[in-house]
């Protein structure tokens, strides 16, 4: 019996922890998004889908303090996650490319823009979605999705 023998890769690198976690919030869309809609819950993905697009908003905007020393304004919004303020504070060491991988700030899953408010209410920063329509408040579809309720 001859024994084979395995080759192992030369390269000793492991994964950025970037990368990793660009990796698990796409695993989590893909799943938030297939699963529910193969069982018939439509309403439930879509929540599902709008809480993984907050945290990934949460982990741009995380590395976006890191590079500046602070969060973008309210007035600045998300959009300073994809192109650099120009209204101040202005940032020292705004990532060139941006912070979204897309370089564009999505859309909830119904289609409205996510609300920002820096300083927030509930913490550093609050991200909301309104839910299916699109106003304060609301249950089941119409359930607001909040970044401070997200574990």
């Amino acid at each position: 019996m001859k024994r084979k023998t395995f080759m192992r890769l030369k390269n000793p690198h492991g994964f950025t922890l970037i990368e990793l976690m660009v990796v698990i919030v796409i695993l989590g869309i893909l799943a938030g998004v297939l699963l529910p809609k193969i069982m018939g819950r439509p309403d439930e993905a879509k929540q599902l889908k709008a809480k993984m697009q907050i945290q990934s908003l949460e982990t741009a905007l995380k590395m976006y303090r890191l590079d500046n020393d602070m969060y973008p304004t309210t007035e600045q919004g998300l959009a300073a996650l994809v192109e650099m303020p120009a209204s101040p504070p202005v940032p020292r060491a705004w990532r060139k490319g941006g912070y979204m991988e897309k370089n564009r700030i999505p859309k909830d899953p119904w289609k409205n823009d996510f609300i920002y408010l820096c300083p927030g209410v509930n913490g550093e920063f609050d991200i909301i979605s309104y839910g299916a329509d699109g106003v304060p408040g609301g249950e089941d579809a119409d359930m607001d999705i909040n970044s401070w309720e997200i574990e």
